[in-house]
């Protein structure tokens, strides 16, 4: 178990740790040949609930790259899935739904599952295999947000503007909220279950969020993620991409301990909006992790730099690693934000 001077934990706490932590969205996957070897012959779902294969695959990059949090390996379907909900990952698609949830007789089929119902065994087990080996390296539990969860299941897939999503919360307010409502508790009941099995902090994922006008946001989406991490116990971060419009309703009312902004938005700029009560995590722009390392390591620097201006930074990307990464590219931005923390320059 992690103490609270985990570098990463004391972050979140507000604190600036003498070591910057710094860990990676989507580290543990298939920008790594031990994750690819291994997950031969395997779907995608199938690895996420099989608890010593999700453990070693969310061990993989912490050995690796030697970040300051592991993030636990599933897929933010996961909990759908367990809820009996009929989802595939299709292969270069990503999830896709037998049913996609439309109507009101849809939205009363789907939420007449009880979430306490999900059985949760597999996910636990994995997290208690991965916290026994961590040690003093905090596990990051996450789960995706009511929207993003909700724009799979209204679109039947992944879309690019999410406009059926959008329409039901005008067409059908109460059907939609009873939707974003259940999802809230779907999520919920996955964070629960790796918090109860170790995990020292929880992310909320809303990588959809950006299509929305700040006034739908806040109208009918951030009740909803509010909901899903409330009173967790444990520090929560709270990340969504193209969010700069409406960034500080990201601070859920100043439930998120943290705030990840993505590479749109300087760090500074965003402290300034924020306020000093809230920690930042970002904001290196995954796009550049294939350039050459002068400029990346430039970039880095600044990012760097600009995270002084909060309370506490998390060093992180903009976004997920992209499959084509050069593993040794993370690696190197551990090792440099590492060296220039204040604690290695004292």
């Amino acid at each position: 178990m992690p103490s609270s001077h985990a570098p990463l934990l004391r972050a979140l706490a507000g604190d600036r740790p003498e070591l910057t932590p710094v860990w990676f969205m989507r580290q543990a996957g298939r920008s790594l040949p031990e994750y690819r070897e291994l997950r031969v012959g395997t779907r995608m779902l199938d690895a996420c609930l099989t608890p010593d294969l999700a453990a070693e695959i969310t061990l993989q990059p912490v050995r690796r790259h030697g970040v300051d949090a592991a993030v636990f390996f599933s897929d933010i379907v996961i909990p759908l899935k367990l809820a009996g909900v009929d989802v595939v990952i299709e292969p270069g698609r990503g999830p896709v739904f037998a049913e996609p949830v439309r109507t009101r007789a849809d939205v009363d089929k789907i939420t007449a599952i009880d979430p306490d119902s999900l059985d949760t065994t597999a996910i636990t087990e994995a997290v208690r295999i991965v916290t026994a080996e961590l040690g003093d390296t905090p596990l990051i539990g996450f789960a995706g947000a009511p929207f993003t969860l909700a724009a799979y299941l209204v679109e039947g897939g992944p879309s690019k503007e999410h406009l059926r999503a959008r329409a039901m919360m005008h067409t059908d307010p109460e059907a939609w909220n009873r939707l974003a409502g259940w999802l809230a508790r779907v999520s919920r009941r996955f964070l629960e279950a790796q918090r109860d099995a170790g995990a020292a902090a929880l992310q909320l994922f809303d990588s959809w969020a950006g299509s929305l006008k700040p006034a739908d946001y806040r109208t009918f989406i951030a009740p909803h993620s509010t909901a899903a991490v409330t009173d967790l116990g444990v520090p929560v971060i709270h990340f969504g991409v193209g969010t700069g419009p409406f960034l500080d309703d990201m601070r859920l009312g100043g439930i998120a301990s943290a705030v990840g902004v993505d590479w749109r938005q300087p760090l500074d700029e965003a402290a300034r909006i924020l306020g000093p009560d809230v920690t930042l995590q970002g904001n290196i722009d995954p796009a550049l992790l294939s350039a050459p390392w002068a400029v990346l390591e430039a970039h880095v620097l600044d990012v760097l730099e600009r995270g002084r201006a909060a309370r506490a930074h998390i060093v992180n990307l903009g976004h997920g690693v992209p499959p084509e990464t050069d593993p040794a590219q993370l690696t190197r931005i551990v090792e440099l934000v590492h060296a220039r923390s204040e604690g290695a320059q004292a």
